[in-house]
């Protein structure tokens, strides 16, 4: 039995991937990476399986196609894991911290930055929430602050702020005494660095709400003169390419009726 043959019998292989044409083991290893994810298979092996998959285009198109169609399939993917999550089907947070690990990686692979960003930012939530007192898996002030700066350049400026306040707790958030030891300066410079950032942070997300809010009254305001205007005139607005073809009928119907009056003029003068 052919490979595809036997895909299509299994019946693993996701619509986008089957839409795909060209080196036919870019499908496969995408519908093998595919069946691994219904397993629940969240482990490094599964990363390089996808990895694999990624690599495995005939050619640009082909390679360009294959991303989508795995980004496509992460997200699908994503959603269904953490819907188990949240009805109790994944038992404890540590599983549900392996989930959000893997998927972080995992978008990154494919170039999904958002996704990438939102998985990061479930695990660290995770982490700070259930191992604030286990040495291994707390999350310390750097890894705040290094997410923080990646949603920052990335233009995602709320969450941003939000990392950027997590930073913040974490300079010694038991022992604030300490600020006035001998390394209080240095102490103090870094939180008024993380300060700034967080400030700056604030006041791109309120620039982005306002733009955005702007675009959108504009918007409606154009639709409601568009609107207005339609219902002035009784009739519905025709298209450039429309207009353009309109133009050209009437002129030549007008040469047609300037050519039938000369030629009426010389029947009757003759």
């Amino acid at each position: 039995m052919k490979p595809n043959q036997k895909q299509k019998k299994n019946g693993t292989m996701p619509p986008a991937m089957a839409e795909q044409d060209g080196n036919a083991a870019t499908p496969s290893a995408l519908a093998l990476f595919a069946s691994r994810l219904s397993y629940r298979r969240f482990g490094d092996e599964d990363l390089r399986v996808l990895e694999a998959a990624l690599s495995a285009g005939a050619d640009v198109p082909a390679l360009l196609a294959t991303r989508s169609a795995a980004r496509s399939l992460l997200q699908a993917s994503a959603a269904e894991a953490f819907a188990f999550t949240a009805t109790g089907s994944v038992l404890d947070g540590g599983s549900s911290l392996v989930v959000a690990d893997f998927f972080a990686r995992a978008f990154a692979l494919v170039g999904d930055v958002e996704s990438c960003l939102a998985m990061r930012y479930e695990a660290l939530l995770l982490r700070d929430a259930k191992y604030c007192n286990d040495l291994h898996l707390q999350v310390s002030r750097q890894e705040w602050l290094t997410f923080a700066k990646d949603s920052h350049d990335n233009g995602f400026y709320t969450i941003a702020s939000k990392a950027f306040a997590n930073a913040l707790g974490h300079i010694h958030p038991s022992h604030p005494g300490l600020l006035d030891s001998a390394n209080s300066i240095e102490e103090k410079d870094k939180i008024n660095d993380i300060t700034g950032l967080q400030n700056l942070a604030k006041s791109l997300s309120a620039q982005h709400s306002v733009q955005t809010q702007s675009a959108e009254y504009m918007k409606r305001r154009a639709s409601g003169v568009h609107e207005k205007d339609n219902f002035q005139s009784g009739k519905p607005r025709l298209s450039a390419s429309s207009m353009f073809r309109l133009g050209i009928k009437t002129r030549n119907i007008k040469k047609l009726l300037r050519s039938q009056g000369r030629n009426l003029g010389d029947l009757k003068q003759s």
